[in-house]
């Protein structure tokens, strides 16, 4: 019975992942959700006291993932960290809902801001930050960072081949001498 009850939680989790990956945040209603997973309300209200607490899961289960993205791309630090968590999450974005429903939310199950998108581009901003003394062109080298990241996330959601590897390499590769001159700074 456990394993049949935690089956209705993931149906729940990726009902609600579909209706806002594929969609909106607001989408993800009651009546959405428990149509698209095929179960009744009283089934959704056993699993989740509330729509906010199944989208918090929905997020959650996303923050896991992006930031072992992270964690892998940051893991070797360099010029080409940026790029590589860049492609990493492009590619995440265009092949996983979990995580294309995840940026869209914010730990609370809001589609409020700080969603898990803002604070991947902190995690980023500070990545490239790293530990050495913060100037002004590292600075600018972050923002830059941040600002691209941002920009393929946001224009992957009405067209997709920005998330793709091809789009995301090409533009840092011609952003990649910014950051290894800095490097030998």
């Amino acid at each position: 019975m456990q394993k049949r009850s935690q089956s209705t939680r993931q149906e729940l989790v990726y009902a609600a992942v579909q209706l806002i990956a594929n969609g909106r945040f607001a989408d993800a209603g009651l009546v959405n959700i428990c149509n698209t997973a095929g179960v009744s309300r009283g089934a959704l209200y056993h699993h989740f006291t509330s729509i906010a607490e199944l989208l918090a899961e929905v997020y959650a289960q996303a923050e896991k993932r992006v930031l072992a993205l992270a964690d892998d791309s940051f893991a070797s630090r360099g010029a080409g960290a940026p790029a590589r968590f860049g492609i990493a999450l492009g590619k995440a974005l265009a092949e996983d809902q979990l995580v294309r429903a995840g940026v869209r939310l914010a730990a609370d199950g809001t589609d409020s801001p700080p969603r898990l998108r803002e604070e991947l581009l902190a995690r980023l901003r500070e990545e490239v930050l790293g530990d050495a003394p913060v100037t002004p062109e590292r600075e600018v080298l972050a923002d830059l960072a941040v600002v691209v990241t941002a920009g393929l996330i946001s224009l992957g959601y009405t067209d997709t081949t920005w998330w793709g590897p091809e789009s995301t390499q090409r533009i840092w590769d011609a952003l990649l001498p910014l950051f290894t001159d800095a490097e030998r700074r």
